[in-house]
């Protein structure tokens, strides 16, 4: 009988996720429709204009699309350059010590700091430092705000792909020094492709991060409407459009950024199963 129960218990937790997941995308749908009919979804996508204040309201994706998916790139670059190293330092090489303990409460600490607190910071300490290094005239752009989205999403990849080092069994490593193999190369052969599936799934976590952050991108960006050029230019993510103009939005505007939520969406679901088939094949190897 409990059994039975908790079954049903979990069975409910289960199909309560997926009907709320529907319910997100028949929303999304429903309010995007006005704009899609208007546009066409392709068209949507591929079209660059966005202009409110013109007779005729143009409105296109493309622009925001490509500054979302350039700084969630580009934070992603910067971030495997510094969370991989610290994964290592605390999973691998200094695994059970107290200074491996003490790194790992701090990087969690790093993640637990609200981004509003991220944006505040990069706007007072890292757009100044842009402007002296003479890479954009007022610090604000693409590089800016990947910079401090990288260090955002640090401690996501640090932390998961660390605890994922750590569980390395000992024997497959033991057996890889008794045939005289360095540390080195235990690390190249043996602990990253054990634990390479999960680290591809906390890398695919911080970039999920980094592509849905809002505030500390809308800060920094510079919020502009054209496609970014290079990383010194100014742009827009499709969240930091929807969080400068949905509260005045209504409309054939408002079905607009709701149609970029929607395609925000997509593109998340898209790169989830497309890490899912690189950790299956990971899994295999």
């Amino acid at each position: 009988m409990k059994d039975n129960l908790f079954k049903a218990l979990l069975f409910t937790a289960a199909a309560s996720v997926l009907l709320l997941t529907a319910g997100i995308i028949y929303a999304l749908v429903g309010s995007a429709s006005e704009a899609f009919g208007e546009y066409g979804f392709w068209d949507f996508i591929t079209n660059s204009e966005w202009d409110p204040r013109s007779a005729t309201e143009e409105y296109g994706a493309f622009s925001f699309v490509v500054g979302t998916l350039f700084t969630a790139s580009f934070a992603l670059l910067i971030c495997f350059l510094f969370s991989l190293p610290v994964a290592l330092f605390t999973g691998e090489y200094f695994k059970g010590t107290r200074v491996s303990s003490f790194v790992s409460s701090v990087v969690n600490l790093l993640a637990g700091i609200p981004s509003i607190v991220y944006g505040l910071w990069g706007f007072y300490t890292i757009r100044p430092l842009m402007v002296d290094l003479g890479i954009n005239s007022q610090g604000f752009g693409i590089f800016t705000a990947s910079v401090v989205l990288a260090i955002m999403i640090i401690p996501y990849a640090s932390s998961l792909s660390g605890e994922f080092l750590s569980m390395v069994p000992n024997n497959l490593k033991e057996g890889a020094y008794s045939m005289g193999a360095t540390r080195l190369e235990v690390i190249q052969h043996i602990s990253l492709p054990t634990a390479g599936s999960g680290i591809v799934a906390a890398y695919i976590l911080a970039l999920g991060r980094a592509l849905g952050e809002t505030m500390a991108v809308t800060m920094l960006i510079g919020n502009t409407n054209h496609v970014p050029k290079g990383l010194a230019d100014t742009g827009n993510t499709m969240a930091s459009i929807i969080a400068n103009q949905f509260g005045e939005a209504d409309g054939l505007k408002l079905s607009a950024l709701i149609a970029i939520g929607l395609l925000l969406f997509l593109i998340t679901a898209i790169i989830n199963f497309i890490a899912k088939l690189v950790m299956k094949y990971l899994s295999r190897v």
